[in-house]
């Protein structure tokens, strides 16, 4: 260290001081290190002293200078200094400048030095634990960190301090809590206590970068930082009226209904506002919120600033949408408004992301769309658009997501620069104490895996909230990190308005009920200070319930309900604009070489690749001169068409940019450069769209629900998330059921997010052979037993519009290629779930011919029987019905045994919307064949139970169908490659029998 401080001043104007120094340098330095007490923890404080002592003698106490110029003039250890006891705790000690007002001495005292490291080490500790102690609860009952025991680190008897009234000389550079001066040990702790033990405790010496310490460190321990003018104080107060009366009113006019009101934490109102203020002065205009039910109808009525007449309308039972959806609970819904904003005069663009009772399952979400609004304004900085989630505490703590989210948070293709995470702290979940419901001392220590610091305030004290608000915005803004601020407050009802909490926490609420609300104790301060006269609180009151008055009767004289009004991503004059047609999706020849040349070459001379890329390069090279596609190149190509026509297209997942299967290879690493990539598809036209692929983190529920959050934001990119293996969405099942397939229905909110699930019976075992293709024809609205009624010119498209997500088992990479393009080119958007292939990427029967691309193709619902069969349809005894790989198993197997002419094989390449008229037909042509359903899965899994009462409604129940596959089974596949292989064989032995 010494050395380095050395090196450092040669760059400065010390050279006379370390003229003599440096040819004394190794002397030194092995002197220091000998001396005992550099062996704890005063080591850092030394250096400090020595710093201050090479640029001026005069800055350090005598007892310093002397102790420095022996060492340099060649003291042995141990004879420059004499070493104090060891310190009684293990804190690091930081610097100070000091000097005392003692009289000088030329001997070093070794007890001033050890009260001085004494000082440096109390301040350390309160600046890293004094949050313990901080007073957070607003009932008196709990510490926030679960621990009401006092900290001996922070009681300065237990540093042997020799003389406490001895004055001692603090820089405000390195203290900024005093005035550079001479203070008593007593001053010191009455400021400590103020800074980091009142009512905000704050968590920040775990951060790993200097600079974020020292700035958090100024801005607590600056008071002038903390200070509030009036026109702030009467603009608290006029929101915190508006927070509590909203409450108050809806309990009037609703007194059974379940609303999750916000009492207890109406300080919420004024922090949001005061973010959006305080974000909005530096430049930021747009806010994406995500939030639990708690407060949620107060933060569209009071931060959001929704319609109230709108709103109220919402808790009129009798009133049914107008539009399409069957909607949700009022405080699950999203909103999006643009308004202006009083305090900067300035536009604000609010977005409430809906969400379900899954509590913490938005945050992923709220950070997609967040970063996609950043994408499409080029803000690079998130200095425009910025995210804020709301939490509770006990799901804070408790649910998983919360850490994939933020492990997110830093990652270049997920960062949003900083969320602002707000947790209202109930201390208590529904009825759990936290003392059953967390391992951790706060409910916030999961933020630390990703150095966030951690500002916990007292709810009852709405400066000390505003004041942390305002540092987390001005950090947010500095630094681009995430920043938690927790709000310590109370939950004055049970979990909901008619729940009872005093069966589980009595005597929390014996202090909830005889408890002064945060706006009336803070009205008093204010009045006593003079900044409002009670009666001008009286008239803000009186105006504000008036408001909400107005509204309600507007709600009654004129109700109407439309889940449209509750959009939290509206795509303005997206549906105006599109004309309900069913277009086709292929391209021109040309279009298909040019992507095909490109992905097969590399551009850059200089750029040195793998030799197993390089033969990669060279087989698509030959497939585009024999015009065929396999699986990647047929993606590839849809992924460069679409970016052609401008459209922004994202692929993301684990290893997604090889590819699991290492058959994608869409970023191309150097072999000789570090860091060095090449992406073909960003190399394609001058002014195409922007390709972005990318490795996610080993997560599905936040990666997945990330790109949810991600395709919301504009209907005009391909949002792609792959799985590893297709059963591993089953940890993102939460995202499945409670978004993607029930979004739209829910929410009237369309997304076009595309999920790529390897699935194949393969003998790889359980865990890596089935994506769970039933969970998702479970999910979908295709009724089983109605034969759909539309025109055939437009039944295609109208049971595409009509159904709530897309499920396909395509067998061709053209198939693929078409529904991929079909996505962006549908007047509407609905999720694609593919079920994608693993052996069919290299299988040379699973190629598809530029003929199946090209400009008038689209992409076929069912790929009927093309041989020998069509000739002699009447004497065909069997009618296969298969989908995906098992195809080229059935057909392969057919030809063996010579009976093409016997038995035909149709495959269902889109599962749901279910096929009817397609299937219909292929049933038609063979009106002797008996009828089949063969998959590779197990009977109670796979499409069966989803196609087999679809097949006989196409039928009108004219012929029954049986199935052929595997038995039933609780596990997905067998373990046994042996065992494997003799289930394929029994399948197709069954298949091949004729009756």
């Amino acid at each position: 260290m010494v050395m380095l401080r050395i090196t450092r001043l040669l760059k400065s104007n010390h050279k006379r001081q370390l003229s003599h120094l440096c040819s004394t340098s190794s002397r030194c330095l092995s002197s220091l290190s000998a001396e005992p007490f550099l062996s704890g923890n005063s080591s850092n404080y030394v250096d400090e002293m020595y710093h201050s002592w090479l640029k001026d003698p005069e800055s350090v106490h005598k007892s310093w200078n002397v102790y420095f110029t022996n060492l340099a003039s060649g003291a042995a250890p141990g004879e420059a200094y004499l070493p104090p006891p060891d310190l009684s705790t293990s804190l690091k000690a930081t610097s100070v400048s000091a000097r005392v007002s003692a009289k000088d001495s030329a001997i070093a005292s070794e007890s001033l030095i050890n009260d001085y490291l004494a000082i440096q080490s109390l301040i350390r500790a309160y600046r890293t634990i004094g949050h313990s102690m901080a007073d957070l609860d607003p009932l008196k009952i709990n510490s926030a960190d679960l621990d009401s025991s006092p900290n001996p680190a922070l009681d300065f008897n237990n540093y042997n301090i020799s003389n406490p009234d001895m004055l001692f000389h603090l820089s405000s550079e390195e203290t900024p809590f005093l005035p550079t001066g001479e203070y008593s040990l007593a001053q010191i702790v009455e400021k400590l206590k103020d800074t980091y033990c009142n009512h905000i405790g704050i968590e920040y010496m775990h951060l790993r970068d200097e600079a974020e310490v020292k700035w958090l460190r100024d801005r607590f321990e600056d008071e002038k930082r903390r200070k509030f003018e009036n026109r702030d104080k009467r603009l608290i107060i006029e929101r915190l009226i508006r927070s509590q009366r909203f409450e108050e009113f809806l309990a009037k006019k609703w007194t059974s209904e379940k609303r999750f009101g916000l009492e207890g934490c109406e300080v919420l109102i004024p922090a949001l506002k005061y973010i959006i203020d305080k974000a909005n002065g530096r430049g930021c205009d747009t806010f994406v919120f995500g939030m639990p039910h708690r407060g949620r109808l107060n933060v569209l009525a009071n931060v959001a600033r929704k319609p109230l007449a709108q709103l109220f309308s919402q808790f009129d039972s009798k009133l049914s949408p107008e539009d399409e959806g069957s909607g949700d609970v009022k405080y699950h819904l999203g909103v999006y408004q643009e308004r202006l904003n009083h305090v900067t005069n300035k536009k604000v663009k609010i977005m409430v992301a809906a969400n379900p009772s899954h509590l913490e399952a938005v945050d992923p979400v709220v950070m997609g769309k967040t970063r996609a609004e950043q994408f499409y304004r080029k803000d690079f900085t998130g200095e425009k658009v910025m995210g804020v989630l709301l939490h509770g505490d006990a799901a804070f703590s408790g649910q998983g997501v919360v850490y994939e989210s933020f492990h997110l948070s830093d990652l270049p293709a997920y960062t949003t620069h900083g969320i602002i995470h707000i947790v209202v702290n109930n201390q208590i979940g529904f009825t759990t104490d936290p003392r059953y419901s967390r391992s951790s001392p706060y409910c916030t220590d999961v933020a630390k895996v990703v150095g966030a610091p951690i500002f916990h305030v007292n709810g009852d004290d709405p400066e000390a909230v505003l004041h942390a608000c305002h540092v987390a915005v001005d950090y947010r803004s500095k630094f681009g990190k995430d920043v938690v601020v927790d709000i310590v407050c109370y939950r004055k009802n049970g979990h909901n308005e008619i729940d009872e909490p005093s069966f589980t926490q009595p005597l929390m609420y014996k202090k909830i009920r005889n408890h002064q609300p945060a706006l009336l104790k803070y009205l008093k301060k204010c009045i006593a200070e003079g900044v409002i006269t009670q009666e001008e609180y009286e008239a803000h009151c009186k105006e504000y319930d008036q408001v909400c008055e107005t509204a309600h009767y507007d709600a009654k004289v004129k109700p109407t309900l439309k889940n449209s009004e509750w959009l939290d991503s509206p795509w303005t004059g997206f549906f105006a604009r599109q004309k309900f047609e069913y277009t086709p999706t292929g391209i021109s020849e040309e279009t298909i070489k040019h992507i095909g040349d490109c992905v097969a070459s590399i551009k850059d001379t200089t750029f040195k690749a793998h030799p197993g890329i390089m033969r990669i390069l060279k087989g698509r090279k030959d497939m585009i001169a024999n015009r065929t596609v396999d699986w990647a190149l047929a993606e590839a190509i849809a992924f460069g068409s679409l970016l052609k026509e401008g459209h922004h297209v994202r692929l993301s997942g684990q290893d997604s940019e090889r590819g699991t299967f290492s058959h994608r290879h869409h970023v191309l690493h150097d072999q000789n450069v570090d860091k060095k990539f090449y992406v073909q598809l960003n190399q394609l036209y001058d002014d195409q769209g922007h390709y972005s692929v990318c490795n996610s983190s080993l997560s599905e529920y936040a990666v997945l629900g990330f790109e949810l959050g991600y395709s919301l934001t504009s209907p005009n990119a391909l949002i792609v998330w792959e799985a590893q293996f297709g059963d591993f969405s089953n940890v993102a099942q939460c995202v499945i059921d409670q978004f993607i397939a029930s979004g739209q229905t829910k929410w009237h909110r369309q997304t076009g997010l595309v999920l790529l699930l390897p699935h194949g019976m393969e003998g790889m075992g359980p865990e890596h052979s089935s994506a769970r293709l039933e969970r998702f024809l479970q999910l979908t609205s295709d009724d089983p037993d109605v034969y759909p009624t539309y025109h055939s010119d437009e039944f295609t498209l109208r049971q595409l519009n009509d159904i709530n997500m897309f499920v396909l088992n395509c067998s061709t990479p053209a198939n693929f290629f078409h529904a991929l393009r079909r996505q962006l080119t549908l007047p509407f958007r609905k999720p694609l779930i593919v079920m994608s292939p693993k052996s069919l990427l290299r299988l040379p029967e699973a190629r598809s011919s530029f003929d199946e691309l090209s400009e008038g193709t689209k992409f076929k619902r069912v790929l009927g029987e093309k041989g020998l069969a069509l000739q002699n349809k009447e004497s065909v005894k069997k009618l296969i019905f298969c989908s995906g790989k098992i195809y080229y198993d059935i057909v392969k197997e057919r030809e063996r045994l010579n009976k093409v002419d016997q038995i035909a094989v149709a495959r269902i390449e889109q599962i749901c919307p279910f096929p009817f008229d397609r299937v219909r037909q292929e049933c038609n042509l063979f009106p002797n064949a008996s009828v089949v359903w063969m998959q590779e899965e197990h009977k109670n899994q796979g499409a069966f139970e989803h196609v087999r009462p679809r097949i006989l409604t196409s039928m009108k129940y004219s012929r029954p169908i049986s199935y052929i596959g595997r038995n039933v089974s609780p596990s997905p596949a067998t373990g046994n490659k042996v065992l494997h292989a003799r289930e394929n064989q029994a399948m197709l032995e069954e298949a091949m029998r004729l009756e």
